[in-house]
């Protein structure tokens, strides 16, 4: 079965799946919106397709048996809810939304249709991620570190808390919800942030770095790192400590420190390919089993960030059910 995808979003992230489902025999792109229509032009015209001015001129033009969300943070809600009432499978990139009201309420329209949704966590698709999965085992994790320590992104707005929902909820989510995939709920949340050291960026009003600290349902805790100050020195990924085992996640490599030795896994896979093709094939057999992140699960993850962000601006430890 050939599944015919269309596109709401044609900027930097959707360009990853571009080339991935170009690569998957059954995928076809059909269709391309966005409000930059040369930017949908342009991308019709490399990858196949129409390019359409609007949600409903893309959904009723191009008969998509799936649409992906890739948009940024603020402008997601109006879009999903219409692709569920239009019974129509997505692909939503993270974060899901910058505030909960707007993710319950696609949550909602989503489970009435029970259409098929995934969602862009990708970390949980890397083959070391199951590696790391199974070595971790029934084992308990003592805890962990980690986060995601890097420059500022480019797009303008990244650095606008009310359209991106600052670094924790837009690009330390990854780590969270790796977090949450390889050590359960999160119930617990306290966070310090600091501010002030990136005066001379316009229109900046995120946190410049975060501490926070998280307690899972299974008793384990967990420290997290958000900076956008850094020029150089970074880092990014999730490090669990068991007894007699460390366990180190990074984009590219799986470190494995024990008493016998240290073992390096070098990322055998492409992740996006891997989550496209989950994806892909749900819809062409209704067989969901394969994704790894729907979208009440990235929600989730969402409640959580936003959590760490709420603690850092209020200063207190913040219960979640």
């Amino acid at each position: 079965m050939t599944v015919n995808i269309a596109f709401v979003g044609t900027g930097g992230i959707a360009n990853h799946h571009r080339r991935t489902l170009a690569e998957i025999d059954c995928a076809e792109m059909v269709g391309f919106f966005d409000l930059d229509i040369a930017r949908a032009e342009a991308t019709a015209a490399a990858f196949g397709g129409n390019a359409y001015p609007s949600l409903e001129a893309l959904c009723d033009g191009s008969s998509p048996d799936a649409v992906y969300v890739c948009l940024p943070p603020f402008a997601h809600g109006e879009i999903e809810t219409e692709l569920a009432r239009r019974k129509l499978p997505m692909f939503v990139e993270k974060p899901v939304a910058v505030d909960m009201g707007s993710g319950r309420r696609v949550l909602d329209a989503v489970q009435d249709s029970g259409v098929i949704t995934a969602v862009g966590y990708h970390w949980r698709y890397m083959d070391n991620t199951e590696r790391a999965q199974e070595l971790v085992g029934n084992d308990p994790v003592g805890f962990a570190l980690g986060g995601w320590m890097g420059g500022m992104p480019g797009v303008a707005w990244w650095r606008v808390r009310a359209q991106g929902g600052g670094q924790i909820v837009e690009q330390t989510t990854h780590i969270v919800d790796l977090a949450r995939h390889l050590m359960g709920e999160v119930v617990q949340v306290h966070a310090t942030a600091r501010t002030g050291l990136m005066a001379e960026v316009e229109n900046y009003d995120i946190h410049d770095a975060t501490v926070t600290n998280f307690v899972f349902a299974s008793g384990a805790i967990a420290s997290l790192t958000s900076t956008c100050l850094l020029s150089a020195g970074g880092q990014v990924g999730l490090d669990l400590y068991q007894r007699g085992r460390v366990v180190r996640l990074r984009a590219h490599e799986l470190i494995v420190e024990e008493s016998t030795g240290t073992q390096t896994h070098l990322l055998g896979n492409n992740p996006t390919r891997a989550e496209d093709e989950a994806f892909v094939h749900a819809v062409a057999t209704g067989d969901s089993s394969a994704i790894r992140s729907d979208y009440a699960d990235a929600l989730r993850t969402l409640e959580v960030t936003l959590a760490a962000t709420e603690s850092a601006d209020e200063g207190r430890v913040i219960e979640l059910a």
